[in-house]
């Protein structure tokens, strides 16, 4: 499965958007995090990841599913980079040790992804790149 975004350059991908839409693609989002992120809706990524979410109490999030703390592998299709993150909240943010901001444009897509999903970023250069989560671990609750 792939879903595409884009970056807050305002690039247009309302097409694809549209055809996207039809598969009715759920989000899933632990209740805790849901609490904690809907404050910080305010900003357009995370208000459009939000607004299509499916609130789940935390024992029944799925453990491939990236979420708040997940660390997550994923793979650059177009330049084969691999990195591996960790999902965190604003103020947790470091990416010296890896931890991206869900506020972040890469943070914000990653979320609720399943391993083996894709996701189409546009990236600050105009180039389209291909981005597939390869691995999820779950935080330890």
């Amino acid at each position: 499965m792939m879903r595409l975004s884009s970056s807050p350059l305002g690039r247009d991908f309302s097409f694809v958007n549209r055809v996207l839409a039809m598969r009715n693609e759920e989000l899933l989002i632990a209740e805790l995090d849901y609490a904690r992120l809907a404050p910080l809706a305010i900003h357009e990524a995370l208000a459009e990841e939000l607004s299509r979410a499916t609130v789940v109490p935390a024992e029944h999030m799925p453990g491939n599913v990236v979420r708040m703390h997940s660390r997550v592998t994923y793979l650059d299709e177009h330049s084969g980079e691999r990195r591996e993150v960790e999902l965190v909240f604003p103020d947790e943010a470091d990416l010296a040790s890896g931890k991206v901001s869900v506020l972040a444009p890469v943070g914000s897509a990653l979320l609720g992804l399943e391993e083996g999903e894709t996701i189409e970023w546009l990236f600050p250069n105009g180039h389209v790149r291909r981005l597939r989560v390869e691995r999820t671990l779950a935080p330890a609750d």
